[in-house]
C-alpha cells in the first residue's frame, strides 16, 4: 500500500500513533471530525464497529462509505490493506446491539464509523483503513464515553466506565488494543 501524499484523519491519539507505526502522517480530527479536516488527499483510519460478524481485530479497506438509508456517499477502489469493506457513516455512537444488527440489514455495511462520512463530504477521501473494535456480540459499553469529542481520553469515563461494568470494559479496553495492532500491521 502506497501512503505517500495521503493524511490519516484518525479521531484519537491511540489512532494516530497506530497510523504513523503504518507509515502514515496523520492528522487528528476527533469525533465525527469535530476538531476540523485538514487539506490534502484523505485517508479515514482508527477503529470501527463491526456490523457482521466479523471477528475482533479484522482490518477493513472500504470501497464504500454509506449513510444509515443505504446510499453511497463515497467508493473507491480501495488501498488494499485489508478485507474490502463497507463502511456506514454514523453521526453518533451506536453501541446498541439490535439497532447495529438493523443497520447492517438496511445499509448492507460491515463496520460503522463516527468520522468517514464527514471526510466523505470533502471531496478528499482515498480511502478508509479500519479496524473491528467491537461488535453487537462485544460492545464498547460504558467505555464509550470515555473520550471527548476532539479525541482526547476522559479519565473519568473510564473510572466510570470501570465502576460499572469492570469485566465489560476491560474486554473492550482488550479489543481496542488488538484493533490498534492490527491496524499498526497494515
Amino acid at each position: 500500500m502506497d501512503v505517500d501524499g495521503l493524511i490519516a484523519a484518525c479521531a484519537t491519539g491511540s489512532e494516530e500513533r497506530a497510523a504513523r507505526k503504518a507509515g502514515f502522517t496523520t492528522a487528528r480530527v476527533g469525533i465525527c471530525a469535530s476538531r476540523g479536516v485538514p487539506a490534502g488527499e484523505l485517508v479515514s483510519f482508527g477503529v470501527a464497529g463491526g456490523l457482521d460478524g466479523l471477528p475482533i481485530g479484522t482490518v477493513l479497506d472500504a470501497t464504500r462509505v454509506v449513510d444509515d438509508q443505504g446510499a453511497t456517499l463515497w467508493e473507491g477502489p480501495g488501498l488494499g490493506a485489508g478485507r474490502p469493506a463497507t463502511i456506514l457513516a454514523a453521526t453518533r455512537l451506536i453501541d446498541d446491539p439490535a439497532e447495529l444488527r438493523r443497520l447492517r440489514e438496511a445499509t448492507g455495511a460491515d463496520a460503522v464509523d463516527m468520522e468517514s462520512g464527514v471526510l466523505a463530504a470533502t471531496g478528499r477521501l482515498r480511502g478508509v483503513v479500519r479496524a473491528i473494535s467491537d461488535t453487537p456480540a462485544e460492545p464498547l459499553g460504558p467505555l464509550g464515553q470515555a473520550v471527548t469529542p476532539d479525541g482526547r481520553p476522559r479519565p473519568l469515563g473510564f473510572l466510570k466506565a470501570l465502576a460499572t461494568e469492570p469485566r465489560g470494559t476491560t474486554q473492550a479496553l482488550k479489543n481496542i488494543r488488538r484493533a490498534l495492532k492490527s491496524l499498526e500491521a497494515v
